[in-house]
């Protein structure tokens, strides 16, 4: 990785306790070109904020020890509002990622080096340190619009190898409803069901590094995950996770939700 490719932001929001460290990182997969959408989707306005900006607001909620944000070259707009989230106890780290036309898979890679890159410059495992050694990473998207805290809590409390989201298809909803939020149990295939099984996602870090091998281009977690036995993964189903942003009509389904801002 390049110096020029990782900027730091000594940043964070209120709320943050340096006194209670966490055994937990996040990466923040934010360097999409949106090119269904027509428009950065990082830049979509939530609750009168960028969505890049909601989604730190989010993982700055879960007090990690630090935040890995991976975003696309040239686009001075996405980093200046990631940048405008400065404070003095939570380190966000900015990763530009030079090829985002080549896949989430490289994003991911990109995030991955970064992350062991600080962890190990910042002796997160030495006794001496004010840090917990690192455990898991929290792994999330930018556009699962409906994501909320209570579900990253429910994925950090997991104890197996892989804690995954599991959720519908879009174009299997005709509803939405709040009681729709259930949890079920390990299945590591899900072979006869339609649930999606993937991000957010919490994975301990060792066995995320040894993962980062096999990820490159467009090929993410989603392989080596149903690779996984019942016993390494638990998924927490969440109806809501099934609204993200890819398209002009989902876009205007969930202006029309009140999801996202008009």
């Amino acid at each position: 990785m390049k110096k020029s490719d990782l900027t730091s932001n000594s940043a964070a929001l209120p709320n943050q306790n340096s006194s209670q460290q966490s055994s937990h990182t996040i990466i923040l997969l934010a360097s999409g070109l949106s090119r269904r959408l027509g428009e950065a989707k990082q830049l979509l306005y939530k609750n009168g904020v960028p969505l890049i900006n909601h989604m730190l607001q989010l993982a700055v909620s879960t007090n990690p020890q630090v935040i890995i944000v991976v975003i696309p070259k040239n686009e001075a707009s996405i980093a200046s509002e990631v940048a405008k989230l400065s404070d003095t106890h939570l380190h966000i780290k900015t990763v530009i990622n030079q090829t985002p036309e080549t896949g989430m898979g490289h994003s991911l890679y990109t995030a991955i080096e970064a992350l062991t890159y600080f962890v190990s410059n910042k002796n997160f495992n030495d006794k001496n340190s004010n840090h917990k050694t690192v455990e898991r990473v929290l792994i999330m998207g930018v556009d699962q619009i409906l994501l909320d805290l209570e579900h990253a809590n429910e994925l950090l409390a997991g104890k197996h190898l892989v804690v995954a989201s599991a959720y519908e298809p879009w174009q299997l909803l005709d509803t939405l409803s709040k009681d729709d939020h259930i949890e079920r149990g390990a299945d590591a295939n899900h072979e006869s069901t339609n649930l999606i099984v993937g991000l957010p996602l919490v994975i301990d870090y060792q066995l995320l590094k040894q993962w980062q091998l096999h990820i490159s281009g467009d090929k993410g977690l989603r392989h080596l995950i149903r690779a996984l036995s019942p016993s390494e993964i638990r998924t927490v189903f969440n109806k809501q996770l099934s609204y993200d942003i890819d398209t002009p009509e989902q876009l205007a389904y969930a202006r029309q939700q009140g999801w996202v801002d008009k």
